[in-house]
């Protein structure tokens, strides 16, 4: 791993009274230092400040016999607002909300976004920070990612914790405030051993970003789109429930598990997917297949309702039989298509039966502009942008590992435009990737031409939707987490908040 002596020059001091947050640059290009990418926060402006109190509001200084007054008269939520801790509001910016970007506040309060005209005669906030009219925006969503900054889930099973934490704090400081720890197809040691280690975790200046739940790509796939992973940990499900159990655990799936990627036409996978989300509650999504059009379509009716990245790892399409691509052109069929069962309580299980939803590598090198462009046109409201990232991510050229496969990253000569991009070691064969989710947002707005709120949404609201978790995550709205970016309008990252508290390289300690 190469070892990261500066991460950024700059000093970040607590937000308290009247403050000028000074930082230096915020990544480095040097081969002893982390590479943080494109777009992550930049140089600070003077942001915030603690303004006067509003007239008419009650201060936080209030007399003692004041407050006890206001908290024995006013209701449960009032006197929540009353004894919470300090609220923030941010202003002079443009918000992210309601599908559209518009001149408003975010005010928060303890993590959360507040209404403000909860305060009206309550109080006032007690921090404000001008955004300068940026774009105030959720946090982004990566649903699959491998590893980064020298780590890789799949692989460093005996310091997993480390790598949960280094991965988790590199990414918030790149405006990934939440994610799917991502684990490849392994033997069944590995999962037994990892997945207890990478369940849900809340988002924090000292966690990083927020720990989802796992993703488990594989190892129920077909062998003819094994892609990156290894062959020897590739398997089927005559035994249905049983092979899955003893795979991964059951209770290990319900524990810490989202979502797991299988291929429908394995043996037994089909059959069983009702199964697994109906007993251990978890979401599915078809990927490394070769399933035709009808084997994808019912498995989509038994309940899997994502794409692992479309395009990639799956039968090309074609018109008589489309395969899995082919149910872009049916996600909003009417709603009398099979509902999932009702004992499925997964969150993800609840969305929509007509709901589908595919994940883009929008790298430029995974799948071509044009590509992108179709599936878009064909259905925009179902587009997340994920970055498949391994080990690599962040680090200079060099050897490294997907699970147990040798990865070469650097130019490669062989492919078109000889990209910077991750291979398996001596083929041409792509490994993941080492793009920043950000940078997706940027080419798939530029590839597609869509709105600056379509090109945010698919990495915040869209993932938020496939895993049923929008009242909180991927948006503004009053109750949802404060996990927050500003946004320049050529989408490069200024400021992260997670939960309400300002991410730096120095707050979250990273490396």
């Amino acid at each position: 791993m190469v070892d990261a002596k500066t991460l950024s020059s700059g000093r970040h001091p607590q937000v308290t009274g009247n403050i000028t947050v000074n930082t230096g640059p915020f990544s480095k290009t040097s081969p002893d230092s982390y590479l943080l990418g494109s777009g992550c926060v930049s140089p600070t402006r003077r942001l915030f400040s603690l303004p006067d109190p509003p007239s008419g509001l009650v201060s936080p200084s209030m007399s003692p016999t004041r407050a006890t007054r206001l908290l024995s008269t006013s209701s449960p939520a009032k006197q929540a607002i009353l004894a919470g801790g300090p609220i923030t509001q941010i202003h002079n910016c443009r918000v992210l909300r309601g599908h559209a970007i518009e001149h408003d506040d975010v005010w928060f309060q303890d993590g959360r976004i507040i209404n403000p005209t909860s305060l009206y005669g309550l109080r006032g906030p007690d921090i404000r920070i001008d955004a300068h009219n940026m774009i105030v925006a959720p946090g982004l969503i990566d649903v699959q990612l491998n590893g980064a900054f020298g780590h890789d889930f799949s692989h460093d099973c005996d310091t997993i914790d480390e790598s949960l934490d280094a991965v988790s704090r590199g990414i918030l400081l790149q405006g990934c405030t939440s994610f799917c720890p991502t684990v490849v197809s392994s033997m069944p040691e590995t999962y037994h051993k990892v997945l207890p280690h990478i369940g849900k975790r809340p988002g924090s200046l000292q966690n990083g970003a927020e720990s989802l739940g796992a993703h488990v790509e594989g190892p129920f796939m077909n062998p003819k789109k094994k892609g990156a992973h290894e062959l020897a940990c590739l398997r089927a499900a005559p035994n249905g429930l049983a092979d899955f159990d003893m795979c991964y655990g059951l209770e290990n799936l319900r524990k810490y598990v989202a979502y797991v990627t299988v291929a429908p036409e394995v043996d037994g996978v089909l059959d069983a997917i009702p199964d697994l989300m109906r007993k251990c509650n978890i979401g599915i999504s078809q990927g490394h297949s070769v399933a035709s059009h009808q084997i994808a379509s019912q498995a989509w009716k038994n309940g899997s309702r994502m794409i692992t990245h479309l395009f990639n790892a799956m039968a090309g399409f074609h018109h008589r039989d489309p395969g899995i691509v082919g149910l872009l052109g049916a996600a909003d069929d009417n709603a009398d298509t099979k509902q999932m069962p009702s004992s499925v309580s997964h969150e993800l299980a609840k969305v929509s039966a007509t709901t589908l939803f595919y994940g883009l590598i929008c790298d430029g090198i995974h799948v071509h502009p044009n590509t992108v462009r179709i599936a878009y046109n064909s259905h925009p409201s179902g587009a997340i942008l994920v970055t498949d990232a391994m080990g690599a991510m962040g680090l200079p050229d060099g050897q490294y590992t997907l699970g147990n496969m040798s990865v070469d990253v650097g130019e490669q000569a062989g492919m078109e435009n000889s990209p910077r991009a991750a291979v398996i070691q001596g083929t041409t064969t792509l490994a993941g990737s080492i793009v920043t989710l950000i940078e997706c947002v940027r080419k798939f707005r530029e590839f597609t031409q869509c709105s600056l709120v379509e090109a945010i949404e698919a990495a915040t609201l869209h993932p938020a939707q496939m895993l049923g978790i929008e009242k909180r995550k991927g948006t503004l709205e009053f109750g949802a987490d404060a996990d927050i970016i500003f946004l320049t309008d050529d989408l490069q990252v200024e400021r992260v908040f997670v939960r309400g508290q300002l991410a730096t390289p120095e707050t979250v300690k990273f490396p």
